[in-house]
């Protein structure tokens, strides 16, 4: 079997998705269809956004799939037409049972983490936020519970002490695709041979770090509840998006919703604004804005800030 011979269907959606994507069709591989979500209005003027996937899809002229539920008939049965021997899922939905095993190879998931570790929506800025100093990427055939399948492929990094989850997501990104490109060789090298796909369990650990998906308001930070360094740790693993946010209150004037996208741990143990510096208490230690953005305002150091208020 060559890589011609593999018909493969790719699911994706976000930009994170489009690497691998990209590295399948440059490769030479046969991606013969593309499944995203469907369009949706975004920003003020509400004007449909194509998704991410959608655009490298259309500006390579790959067969497009956009279903609004994935077991609509009309949409399986397209998916049929196909013929696909393997479907490749980055940073897509959860798929129902009747999707992920129509291809007679199954389907296989990139998750940007150590698996069994940080399975659910938001894996690379749990890891950021819990202070990790490694993490990665895991290829896995899809099963029933969500992140549970046999793992194929896995591949560690380091995560710098100061570097935030916009650094640490595009170097996974690029990791991603050789491991998406790797597993299948490796699958096409099985079927050449005519055996068995080899692939491990995941690990039964006593402590499992779980990734739900972060809304709006688990990105406030509560000062008063966290440590500095957890802070700084929080900070860094929602920066630049969905990016944290706080109410702070400087030379008697309250901000809400205010944007932080870098700080520091900082000796100093009171709040003040000397200096053009803003410095924030914590339930242990204290932490020093660097970066920040009020709503309507440019993002800016805590200096311009300081200078624009009255």
């Amino acid at each position: 079997m060559t890589k011609k011979d593999l018909r493969i269907i790719y699911m994706g959606t976000p930009e994170f998705a489009v690497a691998s994507l990209q590295a399948l069709v440059e490769g030479g591989y046969n991606v013969v269809a593309v499944v995203t979500m469907p369009d949706k209005p975004a920003g003020r003027g509400h004007q449909v956004q194509y998704s991410d996937v959608k655009k490298y899809a259309l500006s390579v002229g790959l067969p497009l799939l956009q279903p609004e539920k994935l077991k609509d008939e009309a949409f399986l049965e397209e998916l049929r037409s196909y013929k696909a021997d393997l479907q490749i899922v980055v940073a897509f939905r959860m798929l129902p049972e009747v999707v992920w095993s129509m291809p007679r190879l199954g389907t296989f998931n990139l998750h940007a983490a150590l698996l069994p570790q940080y399975r659910g929506a938001a894996p690379i800025n749990w890891a950021v936020i819990n202070g990790d100093k490694e993490t990665g990427a895991t290829t896995f055939m899809l099963k029933h519970e969500i992140d549970t399948g046999n793992m194929i492929l896995q591949e560690s990094i380091p995560i710098g002490e100061d570097e935030n989850v916009g650094s640490v997501h595009d170097r996974l990104m690029a990791m991603g695709t050789g491991l998406v490109t790797r597993t299948v060789d490796l699958i096409i090298d099985c079927e050449t041979r005519g055996v068995e796909l080899p692939t491990t369990p995941q690990p039964e650990l006593a402590e499992l770090r779980p990734a739900p998906k972060i809304f709006k308001e688990d990105c406030e930070i509560k000062f008063a509840e966290k440590t500095a360094k957890e802070v700084k740790n929080f900070v860094r693993g929602l920066s630049p998006y969905p990016c944290a946010w706080a109410n702070l209150t400087i030379n008697g004037q309250t901000f809400e919703n205010v944007k932080i996208y870098q700080v520091e741990v900082t000796g100093d143990g009171g709040q003040g604004t000397g200096k053009g510096e803003i410095v924030v208490p914590c339930r242990e230690g204290a932490v020093r804005i660097l970066e920040m953005q009020a709503p309507g305002k440019k993002r800016m150091d805590a200096r311009s800030f300081l200078n624009g208020i009255h």
